[in-house]
């Protein structure tokens, strides 16, 4: 996500300048928009990375929103009035960043806002759909109930994510431990090695040369690598977060082989249980549509359905409109279709989403199951290549000798 600074028209003839946080530019016009806005412009702001570490604060953490909403839920239905329920959970909470903003929600509200219209002031703790959230139970009356209903949704995101996490973090840790191994091998213990065949005076093999020319330049050029690759890095990252390099790299992830289809079936996964959400939530189609289009993460995919909502804003059936983005498996088609025609869209969407959701499961399994041989099939071949290499002439002096 990246923050933004805009400058809004307001319902009540107020110009304001705000900060949200969308994927991209266009998104976050057509949400602004939806939402009744007059758009006057949209700047990225720069050097993101510095301000989340700077004076603004620390966010809600996925599990730490969670839980404030829970602790939300069960004081609403307990039936006190709202500035009773900000005041129990201020004080349970610890001083900082977010109790700060709690303080200026309750100021609001005190002076006659809605909870809503209080979160919004505040797009870096409360996300625009969750904002959405509040202000259709407070349209309709059931705030609780749509509350319970975002907390479900955000639940299952966050389940998602940590099976995500768990997934990826045994291959990146034995990522870093064979890299620290080959570079100490590479830097220390090769030296010691040329050093010995130096005095000897024997022809190396091809492989030992091999390794020791890599250590000899990666010796004498270390700090020269590390600079290029903290500059690629960087360079990098400045690509990815440009339009043009996020498109490239987005199109670029659906075409890879397994990982393009994992990638798929979790974005069809959060969009459907993001419709599903906002649906049941009481909010017209389209406007649902756009508000869940974030959820892809995804440029291409999020490109085909701005094209797919507008279809619908012209008049076209849900199901057809996402069977022309193409990309909307047919299982979740044929789905999605008999949720519209019986209206129970809503909960059809959930049931999408649950099937996807273990689709995305069972692929991070196999993933998990594949990676964690290859990995140490990997790294046996680089240390061990390394220490053959190295041991190898010994051996052939050993010989020579006898």
């Amino acid at each position: 996500m990246s923050t933004f600074r805009c400058k809004i028209g307001m319902a009540d003839g107020r110009v304001v300048e705000k900060e949200f946080e969308a994927p991209t530019a266009q998104v976050l016009r057509d949400s602004l928009v939806e939402q009744g806005f007059h758009v006057f412009f949209i700047k990225k702001i720069p050097f993101q990375l510095l301000r989340q570490t700077g004076s603004l604060g620390p966010r809600f953490s996925g599990r730490r929103f969670l839980s404030f909403n829970q602790e939300l839920l069960v004081l609403l239905r307990s039936g006190l009035p709202i500035l009773q329920v900000l005041d129990t959970l201020m004080e349970k909470m610890e001083v900082g960043a977010v109790l700060n903003v709690l303080r200026e929600v309750r100021e609001d509200i005190k002076g006659g806002s809605s909870l809503s219209e209080a979160f919004e002031k505040f797009p870096r703790y409360f996300p625009y759909l969750y904002i959405a959230s509040i202000r259709a139970g407070e349209r309709t009356g059931d705030l609780p109930v749509t509350l319970a209903r975002y907390i479900e949704y955000q639940r299952r995101m966050e389940a998602i994510k940590a099976k995500i996490r768990s997934a990826t973090f045994y291959p990146a840790f034995l990522s870093v431990v064979v890299t620290a191994v080959v570079l100490l091998l590479m830097i220390y213990v090769v030296p010691r090695f040329t050093q010995i065949y130096a005095d000897a005076r024997v022809e190396l093999p091809f492989l030992t040369r091999v390794v020791i020319a890599t250590a000899e330049g990666l010796g004498r050029y270390l700090p020269l690598v590390i600079l290029l690759a903290v500059l690629g890095l960087i360079a990098g990252r400045i690509f990815i977060h440009s339009d043009r390099g996020g498109y490239l790299l987005d199109r670029l992830k659906l075409r890879l082989p397994f990982f393009g289809a994992l990638l798929n079936d979790y974005s069809i996964s959060n969009f459907c249980r993001t419709l599903s959400t906002t649906l049941a939530g009481g909010i017209p189609a389209v406007q649902a549509m756009r508000m869940s289009r974030a959820t892809l993460n995804n440029r291409v995919l999020e490109e085909r359905l701005l094209a797919a909502t507008q279809r619908v804003e012209e008049g076209m059936a849900i199901s057809e409109s996402f069977e022309k983005a193409a990309f909307f498996p047919s299982i979740a088609l044929r789905m999605i279709g008999v949720g519209e025609t019986t209206g129970a869209l809503a909960e059809m969407l959930a049931e999408v989403a649950d099937y996807y959701e273990q689709q995305v499961g069972v692929r991070l399994d196999r993933l998990t199951t594949l990676v964690e041989p290859v990995m140490m099939l990997v790294m046996g071949l680089l240390i061990g290549g390394i220490v053959v290499a190295m041991y190898f002439p010994i051996f052939q002096l050993a010989g020579t000798v006898q």
